[in-house]
């Protein structure tokens, strides 16, 4: 349990972007103790994983958790999840994602002509990369505006507000994945 613990603990600490120094002061838990948990070495008491758990903000019950992540999750067409649906028919389906944070998304969507798709700003730190596969999209950033051709790939920051849209006469088709720091 020790190795499950320590890999947990080291994976959620550097999802919240803390050094060791920061998860100590947030949860009055020692550095050096901090340091052997991260290591698999010694045997925490049930206080000092609970002060841990609390600064993490997630249950106990996930830094105990002995079942290691798989190496690989597939995804099944059975799984993908339709999000979105659009005025005119079009679609945006959640294909996979990851978790906990940093988390990763990879969506498909489809536009038909006239269709948007606004976006609030996600959270500091978000980027998107977006792959057109036929038509062309309408990307909106910030006040920004790219129109991507099919084939035409792009990288920008999600953390602002954003849209993507289908002003031509022919349906959108396009990848995009979500890196949510």
């Amino acid at each position: 349990m020790g190795e499950a613990v320590a890999r947990t603990v080291r994976a959620l600490r550097a999802g919240h972007g803390w050094s060791l120094d920061e998860l100590a002061g947030r949860s009055g838990v020692s550095k050096g103790v901090l340091v052997g948990l991260e290591q698999g070495r010694g045997n925490p008491n049930l206080g000092t994983l609970i002060r841990i758990s609390d600064a993490l903000g997630v249950p106990l019950t996930r830094l105990v958790q002995v079942e290691e992540e798989p190496p690989v999750r597939v995804f099944r067409p059975e799984r993908h999840v339709v999000l979105w649906e659009g005025a005119n028919g079009g679609t945006g389906t959640l294909l996979a994602g990851s978790d906990p944070r940093p988390s990763l998304e990879l969506w498909r969507w489809e536009l038909r002509p006239g269709e948007v798709r606004e976006s609030d700003a996600h959270v500091p730190g978000t980027k998107e990369i977006v792959y057109v596969e036929a038509g062309t999209l309408t990307l909106w950033v910030d006040g920004r505006t790219d129109l991507l051709d099919a084939g035409t790939a792009a990288v920008f920051v999600g953390d602002r507000p954003h849209s993507y849209g289908n002003a031509a006469a022919d349906d959108l088709r396009f990848v995009l994945a979500v890196l949510d720091l």
